[in-house]
């Protein structure tokens, strides 16, 4: 309960630069009370007029009731508009606070969870906050006054008999915190399952192909189904609950309603009230259960919003990627990794012990079987993952007292699986940190990664959008486009994850010199696949299971007739 509460008061946090137009709501929605409990008063002055034949009053009575409705109308309007701009302002705030912490998560935080629960928290989950705090305090402010200026006039006609209504309050109190606990429990799921039908659909998307090729329809319809259908069952138990909390709230308030009439309607009580006053206090005490009754339905929407708020914030409170380094070296590309091990959440040792000193100017390439834990040296260099125990060192400075971003300005990467945008082939090639480049600059990159003569192929050269996900690429193009964002990087540190076993001949050919072009005068690190950028490697480095089983040119490494002959024998007998 306390948790909730400091939870409720950091969400109504963000309210607070909209004060200014909250002065506002309360205004438009103080008008639209006021218009309220006039009716009552006006039913009053009627009866009354008409008991004394007072023909003066009866003919000015439907401009008056014109002059209510204008009054409530704009009140409502003041209120509602003004409402609606804090809340949506409140949306885009939260929702570009929550993108920029998705920037600053370690690459862990994208392993553990699927891009559908993702994309469902800073769109779904966003959204359903407004419940929390403008919807619901709108309510409250609105038919808060309503009830308030009610409760006052009954007290002011008749305080004895209001006694009787206020004592049914503690038990409605009682009824809105059992369901408010149910709701908060139904919403958390409903936002859950909301993330698991997200995460279905872009399955299917990104992986429509496959989906086709093995005539997965019918499963992937099923698997929507299933979490669709699981979100509309949380759902609909939440509308149970909500809808069965209004009836009882009002049958619990009707009670007390029929006492007061009982009690009014005997003569010797009421001998002192004219009719009109009668009726007025009836109307007053029977228009109260509107407002009550949408009191108790905004229970379900801070409900809602509470549970919202808490996956937002969980997240907005993730440690983020450490980023304690202050020095911006330029870097030479001298890499030295000192007994460095690395242990992944799952238990799983990926590198034991690891000793390897790389020269600056110097490429080395990795081979070893799937699992021996290349990838994750790479991965340890960019700082995706961080160290279990040991040193890593730059030039003789520690990584982690370099600041990361610095760091990774000064590190090219290909990746085996190229990830292209969708935007141009201009902006592909110049993307982030590279976009001030000039079209000579970009060329030049395209041309040394062998990509110039198929993008000036494409219908509109550089300026070709690549579809999503560049598809319309053939898997060498798309390598060659990675090639030339690297090359344009012109980093001190190269890193290549060269798996072209895919490509053609051709493209192969291309790949290859576009790998010898990138590489010269830099540290290159290779994850190397193909045998001919084995052979040409100052150095090679055999990985078994996290440790190095040997290392040497290729000539020395041949000569030994350790594990590397057994690969080389192995690769040959592939080609």
């Amino acid at each position: 309960m306390k948790h909730d509460v400091k939870v409720y008061l950091r969400l109504l946090g963000y309210l607070k630069p909209f004060w200014g137009l909250a002065i506002f709501v309360v205004i438009g929605f103080a008008i639209n009370a006021a218009t309220e409990v006039s009716v009552a008063k006006l039913l009053e002055k009627i009866i009354n007029a008409i008991q004394h034949r007072d023909q003066g009053f009866t003919s000015l009575f439907p401009i008056l009731v014109i002059l209510l409705m204008f009054f409530r109308g704009l009140g409502t309007f003041i209120g509602g508009y003004y409402t609606a701009v804090i809340s949506r302002n409140l949306i885009f705030n939260i929702r570009q606070e929550v993108f920029a912490k998705l920037m600053r998560l370690p690459s862990q935080y994208y392993l553990d969870n699927s891009s559908g629960h993702i994309t469902a928290k800073i769109m779904y989950n966003v959204e359903q906050l407004t419940a929390a705090s403008t919807e619901s305090l709108r309510t409250i402010v609105q038919q808060g006054l309503i009830t308030c200026g009610l409760v006052g006039y009954l007290i002011y006609s008749n305080w004895r008999l209001t006694l009787i209504i206020l004592i049914f309050a503690p038990l409605i109190g009682l009824l809105i915190r059992k369901a408010s606990k149910r709701m908060r429990k139904l919403s958390s799921q409903v936002q859950d399952t909301m993330g698991d039908v997200n995460h279905v659909v872009q399955e299917t998307v990104n992986g429509n192909v496959v989906v086709k090729g093995f005539s997965g329809q019918d499963y992937e319809q099923k698997r929507f189904y299933d979490s669709s259908m699981e979100n509309l069952r949380r759902g609909m138990k939440m509308v149970v609950v909500q809808q069965l909390n209004s009836p009882i709230v009002q049958l619990i308030m009707s009670i007390p309603l029929a006492i007061v009439m009982y009690i009014a309607l005997r003569p010797e009580i009421m001998q002192d009230t004219s009719a009109g006053q009668f009726v007025a206090y009836i109307t007053a005490a029977g228009m109260l259960s509107k407002p009550i009754k949408a009191l108790t339905d905004v229970n379900e929407k801070i409900q809602r919003g509470m549970a919202a708020a808490h996956s937002v914030f969980e997240l907005l409170d993730m440690p983020e990627e450490r980023n304690s380094g202050a020095l911006t070296p330029v870097l030479k590309g001298n890499i030295e990794f000192k007994a460095v091990n690395l242990v992944y959440a799952d238990g799983y040792h990926a590198l034991h012990d690891f000793n390897l000193i790389v020269n600056a100017g110097e490429t080395v390439a990795l081979v070893g079987r799937s699992g021996a834990g290349k990838t994750s040296l790479v991965n340890l260099l960019l700082r995706y993952q961080d160290i279990s125990s040991g040193q890593l060192t730059l030039d003789n400075i520690d990584i982690y007292d370099i600041e990361i971003n610095n760091l990774r300005q000064q590190i090219s990467m290909v990746n085996q699986q190229v990830v292209l945008f969708n935007r141009t082939v201009r902006e592909n090639i110049a993307y982030g940190q590279l976009e001030n480049a000039t079209d000579e600059q970009i060329i030049a990159a395209a041309k040394s990664a062998y990509a110039h003569e198929f993008i000036m192929n494409l219908p509109l050269g550089y300026d070709t959008p690549l579809g999503a996900q560049g598809l319309n690429l053939s898997g060498g193009q798309r390598q060659r486009i990675a090639i030339a964002r690297a090359i344009l990087k012109d980093a001190p540190i190269l890193i290549l994850d060269e798996a072209t076993s895919a490509l053609d001949n051709e493209s192969e050919y291309y790949i290859q010199q576009a790998f010898d072009a990138a590489m010269r005068n830099r540290t290159t690190v290779v994850i190397a696949h193909r045998l001919s950028t084995i052979e040409n490697a100052d150095r090679i480095v055999v990985m078994d299971k996290g440790r190095i089983v040997e290392q040497g040119s290729h000539a020395e490494l041949m000569e030994n007739r350790g594990a590397y002959y057994q690969l080389h024998q192995r690769n040959f007998e592939e080609q």
